[in-house]
């Protein structure tokens, strides 16, 4: 069934860019495609076990159907060996800086660059992006951009099911979601942010937090602070935050054109007693990339040491999950 869906979307696919290239003057969509693939192999210091995978491979398009509409469609190939349909979204433009996007999108509590296998700096994501909640869901979202005086402006509220991704699911309370930013992805930013997730009688949480991250030409640093309160008795809250930079320098190479050494602590926590966080984490990585986007294809090794106050459950999967590790990364963008 999932080499079905794989055919069928690569067959569609290739057939709208056969229609773009045979015929310049057709009104149909200019289509642009993208993709990720990542690749890694993963040592555990404590256990001495290793492993092999293709972490994501992404392919995605993106169309515009007219001045006022366009779409997106992303799929996952592979998400540990998982087939999922990631974005499925038309998004309608009124107003000049007003869009609204319905469909399956992302919802507005994340930053791309911490859950995007494509912009994220290390090739683990922070706590933040990996435990809380997932990136996704069905909805719809409205945004509106605009200069506040000399600073770039964008207000994003939605409205979605708050079941995740790819369940349409009948509910009487949906999720609500709202940001704020300020600043551009050049230069300085601030985000302020808040979700409320009822996803059913047990589980009602609503999330909120905060960042800021700067950018220049060969450098950039990014923090962040989330916490999860529980609205029921069944789960506790949850607090994490992170600090992370990385600096480009060109090299002179024939393969590679830069060298990135990054840096990231993180922690989160589930106790919010005085004792600090429960799981706190040092990443260090060097990256060597072949392009001049500073943050895109790289050849990335890791290392992550943990410091254990307390035991959680998200790390009770396999004992890898927290034992310290080497990374090697293959993460190719295009």
């Amino acid at each position: 069934m999932r080499r079905q869906h794989l055919l069928t979307l690569i067959l569609l696919f290739s057939s709208f860019s056969i229609m773009a290239q045979e015929n310049d003057s057709i009104s149909y969509p200019g289509i642009t495609f993208d993709g990720t693939l990542k690749n890694k192999l993963e040592y555990a210091t404590e256990t001495g076990m290793s492993r092999f995978s293709v972490r994501n491979s992404r392919i995605g398009a993106k169309g515009i159907v007219n001045p006022y509409t366009s779409f997106r469609v992303q799929i996952e190939l592979s998400d540990n060996g998982d087939f999922k349909v990631l974005d499925l979204s038309g998004t309608l433009k009124p107003l000049d800086g007003l869009t609204f996007t319905l469909g399956q999108t992302g919802i507005p509590l994340f930053n791309s660059y911490i859950v995007t296998p494509g912009t994220m700096m290390f090739a683990n994501r922070a706590f933040l992006g990996k435990y809380f909640l997932s990136t996704r869901d069905l909805g719809i979202l409205a945004k509106y951009e605009f200069n506040m005086g000399m600073i770039p402006t964008k207000l994003e509220a939605g409205l979605f099911n708050g079941n995740a991704i790819n369940d349409p699911v009948w509910k009487k309370k949906k999720s609500f979601g709202a940001r704020v930013e300020l600043g551009s992805m050049e230069g300085a930013r601030v985000t302020a942010k808040l979700y409320d997730y009822p996803r059913n009688e047990n589980q009602h949480f609503l999330f909120y937090g905060a960042d800021f991250r700067y950018q220049a030409d060969r450098w950039k640093v990014e923090t962040e602070i989330m916490k999860r309160e529980s609205q029921t008795e069944l789960y506790s809250d949850m607090l994490s935050y992170y600090l992370q930079g990385a600096y480009s320098f060109p090299i002179k190479s024939k393969l590679f054109d830069y060298l990135l050494p990054a840096v990231r602590w993180d922690g989160i926590d589930e106790r919010l007693d005085e004792s600090g966080f429960d799981v706190n984490r040092l990443t260090t990585g060097i990256g060597l990339g072949f392009d001049q986007k500073k943050f895109a294809s790289i050849v990335r090794i890791d290392y992550e040491w943990y410091f254990i106050n307390n035991e959680m459950i998200v790390f009770a999967g396999e004992p890898e999950m927290d034992s310290d590790k080497f990374t090697v990364e293959l993460l190719i963008t295009f």
